[in-house]
């Protein structure tokens, strides 16, 4: 019998999504533990009885077990999922609100510059805890994590721990599929070598039925107004850095200087009423227990589909521990011969295949280095972020939040500094030094 524990279960609909996805695959659906962990027991229940409704409607053979306790379930466990938040809506209030005072605005802030920095310092001490446990109780069990900020969390852990883990995101293949359908490509006939950086990884290639689709993409986004608007940000970054990037227009406005360092910029390239403000999050604070209560009540009354979707984990899993059919996807992982022109030791998500064997990472080569440029500095200021967090140096994430392309924009070197104070002081029961 396989076992996969599920550390954060409390996020009840990415928990039954991938519950749903590891149970179609028949290695898994006649004899499986699902292990449930989650420190908060009102989440932890609305995962079971989600998790226990798809074994039911599914006929699956599967046993469902749940605790507040991980060091219960750990081991034996083949497999490690860690889907945590650390601090809630309350810490974020923290990571967006102070840097939202001194100008410095985002529509997540869950990634990267100050507000991502500070997410990784409060959010790295649990998850090293985790992995220590792994360590302990199932030391050859594959841990995937799903946790943002991912490259400087899967970093730090690939650096600490002999654990085998990669981290995913489900932006590769969500985007993949968007830009097939902008086309009218089937995506069992779109292929594509993606590589790069977390949330800022490119299609280095995408074709369908083999032949080079990119034409095809630049004549839609040049010549469809509706296709245009959709991805305003990511559609500029494709027109003119030639490859389109992963992660939603949302998302990649923060990383770089050219879109939100004036409000009139923000106002053409952003969706309305889409930067998180700090008012925004305390009206979340007040109408997210009740909302959380009625859109799980209402999941659980609907009609279920268990047809499976495409996160990643499922398929590596079945790979390693199931009926090993060889499963290539895009990993986070240090780069290690991977990428040649990024940062050697940094976080990169390039091409993994997993198989009984394990997993392997497969060498890409350089970056067009117009993308080289643009990972690259975001690479090195994570890299000093993981660096401070190691080695208990403040220096470093001043030093971090120093080179932000959009903070940099904005911000006057002292600002920076006086707003990283800020943080260090507002943040300071959360954070580790």
């Amino acid at each position: 019998m396989s076992k996969i524990v599920f550390i954060g279960a409390g996020s009840m609909v990415f928990t039954r999504n991938l519950v749903r996805d590891i149970l179609s695959f028949p290695a898994f659906s006649r004899d499986l533990t699902i292990a449930l962990v989650d420190i908060d027991r009102q989440n932890l229940d609305y995962s079971k009885a989600a998790v226990e409704r798809i074994v039911k409607e599914g006929q699956y053979g599967a046993k469902v077990i749940t605790t507040t306790k991980r060091e219960e379930v750990l081991e034996g466990a083949d497999g490690v999922l860690i889907t945590i938040a650390v601090g809630g809506d309350g810490a974020t209030l923290v990571d967006v609100g102070i840097p939202e005072k001194y100008g410095v605005t985002v529509c997540v802030g869950d990634t990267r510059g100050p507000q991502g920095i500070f997410r990784y310092l409060r959010t790295i001490p649990a998850v090293m805890k985790i992995i220590r446990d792994v360590e302990k109780y199932c030391p050859n069990a594959i841990v995937l994590n799903y946790t943002n900020p991912m490259a400087m969390i899967c970093r730090t852990i690939q650096q600490l721990s002999p654990v085998v883990t990669t981290g995913l995101c489900h932006s590769v293949q969500h985007t993949a599929e968007m830009l097939g359908s902008w086309i009218g490509a089937p995506k069992e006939e779109v292929t594509y070598l993606c590589a790069g950086i977390n949330h800022q990884a490119h299609y280095l290639n995408f074709k369908w039925k083999g032949k080079d689709a990119y034409p095809l993409i630049r004549d839609k986004v040049l010549n469809d107004k509706a296709v245009y608007n959709s991805e305003k940000v990511r559609n500029e970054l494709f027109l003119h850095l030639g490859y389109y990037v992963t992660e939603s227009t949302v998302h990649n406005s923060e990383y770089n200087a050219w879109f939100r360092k004036r409000p009139e910029l923000i106002k053409q390239y952003l969706p309305e009423d889409s930067t998180r403000t700090a008012e925004k999050i305390r009206k979340g604070l007040a109408a997210s227990d009740q909302k959380r209560k009625d859109t799980i009540e209402k999941w659980l009354a609907e009609p279920i589909d268990l047809q499976r979707g495409h996160e990643y984990a499922a398929y590596i899993f079945n790979a390693i521990f199931g009926d090993g059919t060889i499963f290539e996807f895009n990993g986070n992982i240090r780069n290690f011969g991977l990428i040649d022109n990024l940062p050697q030791g940094s976080c990169v998500e390039s091409p993994v295949e997993a198989s009984k064997a394990g997993l392997r990472p497969i060498h890409v080569g350089p970056l067009p280095p117009q993308l080289a440029i643009l990972n690259g500095i975001n690479a090195q200021i994570e890299d000093l972020a993981v660096e401070g967090y190691i080695n208990r140096d403040r220096e470093k994430i001043y030093y971090a939040n120093y080179h932000d392309p959009l903070t940099s924009a904005v911000l006057s070197l002292e600002e920076i500094r006086k707003m990283t104070d800020e943080m260090f002081a507002a943040g300071k029961g959360w954070l580790p030094f």
